[in-house]
């Protein structure tokens, strides 16, 4: 079971500096009634984050009510892409409140049109249709939907869904189905869809053979084939190590799909809006998706998703028969409209490529001091997994020392999520699009702090 935070104030050191301060022990005592009463009321699972109490959340830093102040590395698990609060998102989306208008279903809006239209124009040539959504997870059900159908016209035998062990699609049936975390869908039981074939994803720290030719020997050991494959579904990224497919897999794999006629997707949820230092994700590998799933960082606030794909693939299903009661509700279209103009004027995809040298050096540069516990480092843009291992074993990861930087950093006046990946041993960053050069530093100089106080013998 994943470890606990404790809501118990703790002595924690003051910090001051342009983009920290800690003012109180840590959690605030004040915060404390809050966070219990949250754990009286709520199921177990939502007691996983920090106990950091947030009041208000703006540009690069998250603050709580008793001045304390935190370098944010979570983008509240990379949505905030463009920033906290930025002022453009709150004014287009007080446009919509002004009007007023909240909710409009399927019915057509101004707001829905305008972000369909650019989506369309942002994705790659030939994916002509924008299917806006609310979840992530929502987007991933939409394309194993839509790609199982797709198959059907193409053979009655094209049923079976590959995606990829350690794959993070979302929480709900069909994309824990989908996922590669044997853990998180324990609770299914005995699955009655035998549809889905999990694999190794190749350039994960733990996977053997990382050849194309390994990845057609693993699915056929698995009964799955080309005649029987409608979909291949990776992460651009995957969500719990931050890895990447090698680019000659990838294209290799493109290659492949369209030969077979089975429908390549990508699940951008994470990767998208410039967060790998490209638009998209995918863009890294030189190849495009017949379909991709969008998310987080779509809108920098609101809940918003989204799938672009090819009209053969879209339009297969007659009107009323895919929908979604807050499709493009208009609020989080403003939102998405305001946030890609904003990652577009102010070149955050760029600033996310030249910000992520820095980033990914530094925490490499950490990883060269304590190899005995950093197994690697993983990611591109502003997005890493760094990989903490038990020292002495074959890649046991070290769960404890995972939680227990994040839980220093914390104290510190640096913010991120929970540990994530296999065995729960991998710190996930994520910092915003904005982040600068002085802003990096800082943060990158807490972490190492963090990383020598819980496996490097430093005192605090």
């Amino acid at each position: 079971m994943a470890k606990q935070f404790a809501v118990k104030p703790k002595k924690t050191e003051r910090v001051d500096t342009k983009f920290r301060k800690i003012a109180t022990d840590i959690p605030a005592p004040e915060s404390i009634p809050i966070l219990e009463a949250l754990r009286k009321a709520e199921p177990l699972s939502m007691t996983g984050q920090p106990p950091v109490l947030w009041d208000r959340a703006e540009g690069l830093q998250v603050h709580d009510k008793w001045g304390n102040t935190w370098l944010d590395w979570s983008c509240g698990v990379l949505v905030a892409s463009a920033g906290h609060s930025r002022k453009e998102i709150i004014q287009a989306v007080k446009g919509a409140l002004d009007k007023p208008l909240l909710h409009n279903y399927c019915f057509p809006s101004e707001y829905r049109a305008k972000l369909a239209a650019k989506l369309v124009e942002l994705a790659p040539k030939g994916l002509d249709k924008a299917f806006i959504l609310t979840t992530g997870s929502e987007g991933v059900e939409c394309i194993i939907k839509i790609s199982r159908a797709y198959g059907q016209k193409v053979s009655p035998k094209k049923t079976v869904v590959v995606t990829f062990n350690g794959d993070f699609h979302g929480r709900t049936m069909g994309s824990q189905l989908a996922g590669g975390t044997p853990v998180l869908k324990e609770w299914v039981g005995p699955t009655v869809d035998k549809g889905f074939a999990q694999v190794d994803f190749p350039s994960n720290i733990r996977t053997k053979d990382q050849t194309f030719e390994g990845f057609l020997k693993a699915l056929e050991a698995k009964g799955a084939t080309a005649e029987n494959i409608c979909l291949v579904f990776p992460e651009t990224y995957q969500g719990g190590s931050a890895a990447f497919l090698p680019k000659e897999f990838a294209k290799k794999l493109r290659d492949w799909c369209t030969k077979n006629k089975i429908v390549l997707a990508f699940d951008e949820v994470q990767a998208g809006f410039g967060r790998c230092g490209t638009l998209w994700g995918f863009e890294y590998y030189g190849v495009a998706p017949d379909i991709f799933s969008l998310g987080k960082g779509i809108s920098s606030s609101l809940p918003l998703s989204a799938v672009i794909g090819k009209s053969e693939l879209m339009d297969q299903f007659p009107p009323n028969s895919m929908t979604s009661t807050h499709t493009g509700n208009p609020l989080c279209c403003a939102a998405a409209l305001a946030s890609i103009d904003l990652i577009l004027k102010e070149k955050l995809v760029d600033n996310c490529a030249k910000i992520g040298e820095q980033f990914i050096g530094g925490l490499n540069k950490i990883r060269e001091k304590y190899p005995k516990n950093i197994a690697a480092v993983q990611g591109r843009g502003l997005v890493a997994g760094v990989h903490m291992v038990k020292p002495g074993t074959e890649l046991e990861p070290d769960p404890e020392a995972a939680f227990s930087i994040i839980e220093r950093c914390m104290e510190k006046g640096l913010l991120m999520f929970a540990p994530v990946g296999v065995g729960g041993g991998t710190v996930k960053i994520a910092p915003p699009l904005i982040t600068t050069k002085e802003a990096m530093a800082e943060g990158l100089a807490v972490f190492e702090e963090a990383v020598a106080e819980v496996v490097g013998g430093k005192k605090k």
